[in-house]
């Protein structure tokens, strides 16, 4: 008489389950959720801000900053790394009709000298500090507050959660991209106007065959590299002028 499987044995031989496919995750939009929070507490007005270009061989960091009207928000808005150009550029135009907006720079010599993340940092603080009406609370995308003058609070990813962050997120780059730009037209064959000073194959190309511009950032070490290159080819390389640099 045959023997009964033991229990083990019935696990071993059961069919292997099939995989199943991850739940689709729900697209995550920001909101106005923590200014409409913040506004029902007496904290009015509230600001977003955000930078663009920090990680670029040239060009400026360009911070933003943004107070929207509550009653005036546009639809669409979003990180501004989720919408294409022409998106960008529609909204930018609508942020600017409605809301507060203030930008400022911060320049390559500022970054050179003190390194990005200050300089994004310092051009953060700029941004609110120049805006019509002082707010009582900023939101600032990432994981550090900035010296502005008002209570600050960082939310990482902020750009994607929320509102007015977003905002900032946009008018940031649609400023820099402008600029970007305008300085590809001064220096042809670099192709600024395309990739945005961003270390993508045809900007490394055109730095080995064209030498680095006032505007690139001597910091970073692919621009470092080709100073070095020219300074032992030629000699001492003299510092940009001033008229060809954002100031500080």
């Amino acid at each position: 008489m045959a023997s009964k499987p033991t229990p083990k044995a019935k696990r071993q031989t059961k069919a292997p389950a099939k995989a199943r496919l991850p739940l689709r995750e729900p697209i995550l939009r920001p909101t106005f959720r923590r200014e409409r929070r913040a506004l029902n507490a007496g904290r009015f007005p509230v600001a977003g801000c955000d930078e663009a270009g920090r990680g670029p061989l040239a060009g400026p960091v360009v911070a933003a900053a943004v107070i929207l009207d509550p009653a005036r928000i546009p639809r669409g808005l979003n990180d501004s790394k989720k919408l294409d150009a022409a998106a960008r550029e529609r909204l930018y135009e609508k942020i600017c009709a409605t809301a507060q907006v203030a930008v400022a720079f911060g320049s390559i010599e500022r970054i050179d000298r003190d390194n990005i993340l200050r300089a994004s940092l310092w051009a953060l603080a700029r941004a609110v500090k120049a805006l019509p009406e002082r707010p009582k609370l900023v939101f600032v995308d990432g994981n550090m507050k900035i010296d502005c003058g008002c209570d600050c609070e960082a939310v990482v990813s902020g750009d994607a959660l929320v509102l007015s962050v977003a905002a900032a997120s946009i008018v940031a780059k649609v400023t820099r991209d402008r600029l970007m730009a305008r300085i590809g037209l001064a220096y042809p064959g670099y192709g600024f106007e395309r990739h945005m000073g961003y270390g993508v194959p045809e900007h490394l190309a055109a730095l080995k065959r064209l030498g680095p511009t006032p505007h690139h950032r001597r910091s970073f070490a692919p621009v470092a590299a080709e100073f070095a290159a020219m300074q032992a080819a030629f000699g001492a390389i003299p510092e940009p002028a001033l008229a060809d640099v954002l100031p500080l």
